[in-house]
């Protein structure tokens, strides 16, 4: 008999599993993978390419895009934990080629925005929540147990380490790195390291910027701007005049001042 090496792309599998549960209404790419005791509600769409787990639970009004892994035991479009949920309809939104790992669990949104969304070639560890209307952007990692209220946004190209409680409609900014175990009830400013409970803030991600080709011109211009913010004794109104004042206009820099701007909740420090 002829040994087959498997990859972590090679799904176990290919089509729908006998025992597998599809709803009438589900609609599924000719090519994708559902394993056994899968269960797809009304309202499911997935991609070409997208492959299914065994004992996952897709329940309904969600859609997945190509390419995507959906492992064992995942979750995906349950009703909102919101006591003010009355069952309007909503959706779950999942990009492509994202990964979402054993026991995550993701829930639609509320009629606050209709929908939960989480981006393309993102990476959910084991035992994520993705709670109702958060909007997670494209290249996110999120580590195990990363954990999140609602209205939570996260830009693209963030990291977040695991053991991670995220208060609702907290923001985590582009290209930020939040530390594990981290308790953040504040937002995190694009392009910049979180750790600890309090958490605060030790310094630009210069390495996630190096290693991302950002121009040390920029680097530079986003170190002055978080010297000004956090490591002077201006207040918020002061730094963001000085930043726009003498700063060079690059559109990272103003993306870092108008996320500081836009707060509500109210920036780490």
């Amino acid at each position: 008999m002829e040994s087959k090496t498997l990859s972590a792309e090679t799904p176990l599998w290919t089509g729908i599993h006998p025992s597998a549960l599809i709803h009438e209404a589900a609609e599924l790419a000719d090519d994708v993978s559902v394993g056994p005791w899968t269960i797809i509600g009304p309202g499911v769409v997935l991609g070409p390419g997208t492959v299914v787990g065994s004992n996952a639970l897709i329940e309904r009004d969600t859609v997945v895009g190509r390419d995507c892994r959906i492992h064992h035991g995942a979750v995906l479009g349950t009703d909102p934990q919101d006591l003010k949920f009355e069952g309007e309809n909503t959706q779950l939104v999942v990009g492509d080629r994202t990964v979402i790992r054993e026991y995550a669990t993701l829930n639609r949104g509320t009629q606050a925005s209709g929908r939960t969304v989480i981006g393309s070639d993102c990476m959910l560890m084991a035992y994520v929540h993705v709670a109702h209307d958060c909007h997670i952007g494209d290249h996110v990692i999120l580590s195990n147990a990363v954990n999140m209220g609602g209205h939570v946004t996260i830009g693209e190209r963030a990291i977040v380490g695991g053991l991670t409680p995220i208060h609702q409609f907290v923001r985590i900014g582009t290209h930020a790195f939040v530390g594990g175990a981290t308790r953040v009830s504040k937002d995190v400013p694009p392009y910049v390291r979180a750790a600890g409970s309090p958490m605060e803030l030790s310094g630009l991600n210069s390495v996630g910027l190096r290693r991302r080709g950002f121009s040390e011109e920029v680097r530079l211009e986003l170190k002055r701007a978080y010297r000004l913010f956090f490591a002077s004794e201006h207040n918020i109104s002061q730094a963001i005049a000085r930043a726009r004042a003498e700063l060079a206009p690059f559109p990272e820099v103003e993306t870092f001042i108008a996320f500081v701007e836009e707060s509500e909740r109210g920036v780490a420090l």
